[in-house]
């Protein structure tokens, strides 16, 4: 790894690393806050996604995180959304296909099986990195995001239930293989079996037996993507439906999809986490 950025906020420091991933095949960025507790000890983590066209920038920058993480004790990792550099193929002209939109799948499809794994990445090689490397406590972690990384978050924690303590999201991407965004991405990495689509679909997912304690789910009335991409009713339809997963999910009316919208609620969220990785 090489530090490439370190700032004192709130006690603790926001860090900025970029290092050579292995499932990935390119360098990839990540950011870290630790919180003043780490100074003295170990804390838990919370795994932020980012959704479409961010880097690892925009949530450390917008949401405020880094206030409540420090008040709580809490580290936040921040990974990119995608693998970068320029042998990793793009669409310069699109902005919800290729580098900015990586959907936290494993591409099965070439080219992009070579660059696109952000699911093994997010599941297996950065927690690693995180843990040997840093003052975290091995295993206690949760994880968060937004519209697409809201989906990252959930098909991450239904398909590994034991790695999360909890799970939550603002303005996911709640069934991915009925919405252009994630007929797009899925049909570009994974091929045209839609069946292998579902396992990476939140609702799909519980609807086939995954399964997790329970989720937090934060959505703006006035989201201009609630109809055409988010897909909010049929994940609250399978969770009604199965009642294995206690499902909160909170309409906040006149909240778009921005990060204001996120800034508005991300203590809330935080102290959920906080409560159960205790």
């Amino acid at each position: 790894m090489k530090e490439i950025e370190s700032i004192k906020e709130f006690g603790g420091f926001l860090k900025r690393y970029t290092h050579q991933s292995d499932v990935n095949h390119c360098e990839m960025t990540f950011s870290i806050y630790l919180p003043p507790q780490a100074q003295k000890e170990k804390v838990p983590s919370l795994y932020w996604l980012s959704g479409l066209t961010c880097t690892d920038d925009n949530v450390r920058t917008k949401a405020g995180m880094q206030k409540y993480a420090s008040e709580l004790g809490l580290a936040i990792i921040m990974p990119d959304t995608s693998p970068r550099g320029e042998d990793v193929v793009d669409y310069p002209d699109r902005y919800d296909l290729g580098k900015g939109a990586g959907f936290y799948v494993d591409a099965t499809e070439s080219p992009f099986a070579q660059h696109y794994n952000m699911y093994s990445y997010v599941v297996n090689e950065l927690p690693s990195i995180i843990e040997d490397n840093f003052p975290v406590i091995k295993g206690v972690k949760s994880i968060s995001g937004h519209s697409m990384g809201g989906h990252g978050a959930l098909i991450c924690a239904l398909k590994n239930k034991n790695a999360y303590r909890s799970v939550s999201a603002f303005s996911p991407i709640c069934n991915p293989t009925q919405c252009d965004w994630g007929k797009n991405c899925f049909t570009t990495y994974l091929g045209t079996d839609e069946k292998q689509w579902q396992q990476y679909d939140a609702t799909s997912l519980i609807e086939n037996g995954a399964s997790v304690d329970s989720i937090l789910i934060d959505q703006g009335t006035a989201d201009e993507f609630l109809e055409k991409q988010l897909y909010s009713e049929s994940l609250k339809e399978i969770c009604v439906s199965k009642k294995e997963v206690l499902l909160n999910f909170r309409m906040q009316d006149g909240y778009d999809h921005s990060y204001h919208f996120i800034a508005s609620f991300i203590g809330e969220h935080m102290e959920y986490h906080y409560k159960k990785l205790l």
